[in-house]
């Protein structure tokens, strides 16, 4: 268990600093096994399919299969680990992909594999990593405290690059050796040991005060979170154009091995390695770029490079010289995907954190799977050199994307604020009471009203990302010192979750808000139970029920 009470300081130690702690530790090490086998079995898939069918079109698919299932199913996957124990959810994600690796392993020594059969296989395998992914990013800040938290995203990196570094080139020489059914089987095997970790992980969860939202709910919750909040929409938006723009290396790195340096499964695993040792350059430098560029000072240079190396892969024809353009574009492909995820990680509250995440993974995941399918169907038509150079130009100019998208600048992460005792009602409430609508009254000196207004649009988002909607603010015509802000939740249970979203940052806010008001009498808040016609059937003979059994008791909203 993490000590919040006790200072921590991490700075000295770098980005192993969050190896101190014993639970991440095994389950670092744990994914670091199950990564070489993921990426082992990528090799094998890839390769396969060269050896089935010569359309670059299908071996881009390959990818695609992996990725799109984590586009589809993000939100969801997101929303189930916000709502459950992560720990289970990642174990039933884990049992899924174990399915899928031993199901290819059967299919492939009975000799039955096609096309399509190795396509849904991945499918089925990627499925389990859009489950996983969600849960194992989003728990990341229950095994280390707040400070050690980027230098433990950079560190979960690390560990899939370093799979990467070595992966793929033990991958080549085992697809060499004994043929693609034997990566396979390795990959099943790698994914016991994480399961083990993840079983002795003995978590502790914090009991909400409130009942568990319905899956539907949650995720229009999180959808509802990520529109209203500019900054994760600004990294999800560079995200995923990052992902289309320079998934070519990746879709299409066996024939890039094959076609350009006319070499086997053993160069296409050097090559993934190469590029994956980039990557762990680039995890392990990233913490000092943090400290000497901004967020988008670095994601530009990331992007120059990135475009650079591809071009240097097209027009090389030497594996030195390709090698040592995959490790340049290894190392800032990294980078780029780590501040990305930073940036979500940091600017997302507890209560939402997996299904931000999600629509992290969603982003690259989904750019990366059309941009595959894209990069192939180009490189049917006009050969890899031209694909690859159309990358690298598109590479080059993304960087023009900062004057409109610019990077946000993210500090440490915004802790949850305290919870807000229930407002005291005299009318019988249940969970499912509602519309409720919510009226506050501000008097504003006339000389602060233009800033006053500027300051509620951002409470505006607030709200609406908190889960209320239909917001208004106005101004009396006849008192123009009198502003009414109006908003609804859907439910009485709605409201009380709205309430108690909000971050420290956002509950400064609405104190901000809240300092504009002058005058002798307190801010006026009315809540109101919102009755359109028809919605009440009135029997004569039915008394209200009495002020003492109205249901603002959250432990009456959970059938305590």
């Amino acid at each position: 268990m993490i000590d919040p009470s006790r200072p921590q300081t991490f700075s000295s130690e770098g980005v192993v600093a969050p190896l101190r702690f014993r639970t991440y530790r095994r389950v670092w090490l744990a994914s670091l096994l199950a990564n070489l086998g993921i990426l082992m079995q990528g090799v094998g898939s890839a390769w396969a399919m060269t050896q089935m069918t010569s359309s670059a079109d299908q071996v881009a698919l390959v990818q695609t299969a992996l990725m799109l299932p984590i586009m589809l199913t993000a939100m969801p996957a997101g929303a189930i680990a916000d709502m459950h124990d992560r720990r289970i959810v990642a174990l039933v994600a884990l049992s899924i992909e174990l399915c899928g690796a031993v199901a290819l392993t059967i299919v492939e020594c009975s000799g039955s594999t096609t096309p399509a059969v190795l396509l849904l296989l991945c499918f089925v395998m990627g499925g389990g990593m859009a489950l996983r992914a969600p849960a194992w990013e989003s728990s990341v800040s229950e095994q280390v405290p707040p400070a050690a938290l980027p230098a433990a995203v950079a560190l979960n990196g690390i560990s899939y690059n370093i799979a990467r570094s070595f992966g793929p080139a033990i991958g080549g020489v085992v697809v060499a050796t004994t043929g693609a059914v034997a990566a396979f089987a390795l990959n099943a095997w790698l994914y016991l040991p994480l399961l083990v970790a993840l079983f002795l992980w003995k978590r502790v969860a914090e009991p909400s005060r409130l009942p568990r939202e319905q899956l539907s709910r949650a995720i229009v919750s999180g959808v509802r979170y990520i529109t209203n909040s500019p900054s994760i929409k600004i990294v999800l938006t560079r995200t995923f154009l990052t992902g289309v723009m320079g998934s070519s290396i990746l879709a299409l790195m066996p024939l890039v091995a094959r076609d350009l340096l006319h070499g086997g499964a053993q160069t296409y695993g050097v090559m993934l390695g190469s590029f994956g040792l980039g990557a762990v350059v680039g995890a392990i430098a990233l913490g000092k770029v943090r400290e000497r560029m901004s967020g988008e000072a670095a994601v530009r240079a990331c992007a120059l490079s990135m475009g650079s190396g591809i071009a240097a892969v097209a027009l090389s024809g030497s594996p030195v010289m390709t090698a040592a353009a995959l490790l340049l574009a290894g190392s800032v492909w990294t980078m780029s995907l780590t501040l990305f995820n930073i940036g979500v990680q940091l600017s997302a509250p507890r209560w939402v954190a997996a299904r931000s995440l999600a629509a992290y993974q969603a982003a690259i995941s989904g750019g990366i799977a059309i941009g595959s399918w894209g990069w192939g169907r180009l490189t049917d038509v006009a050969g890899v050199e031209v694909a690859l150079l159309v990358s690298s130009t598109l590479m080059l100019l993304s960087p023009l994307l900062g004057l409109w998208l610019r990077m946000p600048s993210v500090g440490a992460s915004d802790q949850d604020a305290e919870s807000l005792a229930d407002p005291e009602v005299r009318l019988a409430l249940t969970a499912r009471s509602g519309p409720l609508v919510v009226e506050i009254e501000y008097r504003i000196l006339q000389e602060n009203a233009r800033t006053f207004h500027k300051v509620m649009q951002d409470v505006q988002l607030l709200r609406q990302r908190n889960g209320a909607y239909g917001w208004s603010i106005a101004r009396d015509i006849a008192d123009p010192e009198l502003w009414t802000e109006r908003y609804h939740c859907p439910t009485w249970l709605d409201y009380l979750r709205q309430r108690n979203r909000s971050t420290k940052s956002e509950r400064e806010l609405d104190r901000r808000a809240a300092g504009f008001h002058v005058g002798p009498a307190p801010l006026r808040v009315r809540r109101m139970l919102e009755r359109p016609f028809g919605s009440v059937r009135w029997k004569e003979d039915v008394p209200d029920r009495p002020a003492s059994e109205t249901m603002h008791d959250t432990s009456k909203l959970r059938g305590g």
